[in-house]
């Protein structure tokens, strides 16, 4: 098993907050003989405008010596785990969790705006301090 980001537990207290049920903890996926495993599984089950709604999350912190080469690593694991998971769960939605000050300094920069538009990034900006959902984009 892959050792969990450093904000791993902040991230699912943050969605079981929102009333989001975890699933998986990971969430593993096997296809074409390659495993993969998403931090967490979860889905919505009471709110009227999510029910049934099922996500996965990458988590992330960004705490290396370049935010650039951070990024790097985690498009590639969201690219890799988004066509995993249209493969064997279509109906789930995969989000990139970044904290809300990586989000504030790194990615309001302008190639990380285009990046994100072009590779179609669903984030959920969180406070790890509050554990605290700030934003689903």
């Amino acid at each position: 098993m892959a050792a969990k980001d450093r904000f791993h537990e902040a991230v699912r207290r943050a969605l079981e907050k929102e009333e989001w049920v975890i699933t998986d903890d990971p969430l593993k996926i096997e296809i074409g003989g390659t495993k993969f495993e998403i931090d967490l599984g979860a889905e919505q089950i009471l709110a009227a405008e999510r029910a049934g709604e099922k996500i996965a999350v990458e988590i992330k912190t960004f705490l290396g010596d370049s935010p650039v080469a951070d990024y790097h690593t985690a498009l590639g694991q969201f690219l890799n785990y988004r066509l995993a998971l249209e493969l064997s769960e279509p109906d789930r939605i995969l989000y990139l969790a970044i904290p809300v000050a990586v989000h504030q300094a790194f990615f309001q920069r302008e190639f990380a705006q285009l990046s994100v538009e072009r590779y179609q990034i669903k984030q959920l900006i969180y406070n790890p301090v509050q554990e605290a959902i700030v934003q689903w984009i």
